[in-house]
């Protein structure tokens, strides 16, 4: 799962979530810090576990210890609930928020299912929220089939026996370095982006070469029947290699790196778009 399908927003407020046994769980530190606007949640939460245990709140059996994603960049073991026990403890804090909170938390969940039962509609659910943040219908289709591509390359190193998100990470950075001469972290910096997702500020052409990689890397991996890390890492190397050739003979016929310091911080990718074709037929 990407990480920007782990988290979602209500009211300007991330809350992060991971999909577990077919359902969603979300942080109970996120819900809480969004509920009572508090700068100590952790704290709040702490009192609060102790007062609903004291209430005869059965926690051990509705908690999940589930890894989400930190603050910095590593993945930690944190309080989780699914949305119906979400519900129990937010009743539990009063906030002029709670019932907003639980209509925008049984939507969610309910989409959820809306989306498992029918795949096209995360698909068009997806579109409309790029489209809202100002990118253009061409980007969207690709950011999309980027999407799928990636999504049938983890599934493939789950089936070969790459299992946890350290070596997932890993791979993905032997790809890219191959394809762009850069790791996703180093790409970032290039880009002059932090916590935001990579590929939702990569141009055509970059989105273009990530797909190539990857569905390389699937390809390699299937055709010689690769497993375990060490012979994925070796198939991840080869297909970011085909993309990374690809790419040099692009740049040197056109004369331009593919690579671009273009990030959509400022400007919608659908305004870079167009200055970038308006300056190319001036020029």
């Amino acid at each position: 799962m990407e990480t920007s399908k782990a988290l979602v927003v209500f009211q300007g407020k991330k809350i992060r979530r991971t999909w577990f046994n077919e359902e969603w769980w979300f942080s109970v530190v996120d819900i809480i810090g969004v509920l009572t606007e508090s700068e100590r949640a952790r704290k709040y939460w702490s009192d609060l576990k102790r007062r609903l245990t004291e209430e005869g709140f059965e926690l051990s059996a509705k908690i999940g210890q589930l890894k989400l994603l930190s603050a910095d960049g590593k993945y930690y073991e944190t309080d989780c609930v699914n949305t119906k026990n979400a519900f129990r403890i937010i009743q539990s804090i009063p906030s002029k928020k709670a019932e907003p909170f639980k209509q925008w938390l049984a939507q969610v969940g309910y989409d959820r299912v809306q989306e498992i039962e029918n795949p096209e509609m995360a698909q068009k659910r997806m579109k409309e929220i790029y489209k809202a943040k100002g990118y253009s219908d061409d980007w969207i289709e690709k950011r999309v089939r980027g999407i799928a591509i990636r999504d049938e390359l983890t599934d493939e190193w789950d089936k070969r026996g790459v299992k946890n998100e350290m070596e997932y990470a890993i791979l993905t950075a032997e790809i890219s370095k191959a394809t762009f001469g850069m790791t996703p972290s180093e790409y970032q910096s290039f880009k002059g982006i932090k916590k935001e997702n990579l590929r939702d500020h990569m141009n055509d052409l970059e989105l273009i070469f990530t797909m190539l990689g990857e569905a390389s890397t699937t390809r390699i991996a299937r055709s010689k029947d690769v497993m375990g890390f060490e012979e994925n890492e070796g198939a991840a190397k080869e297909g970011g290699a085909v993309a990374g050739i690809a790419r040099k003979e692009l740049e040197q016929r056109s004369g331009q790196p593919v690579a671009s310091k273009e990030n959509y911080l400022q400007e919608p990718e659908k305004e870079v778009r167009k200055r970038i074709v308006t300056k190319t037929r001036v020029d």
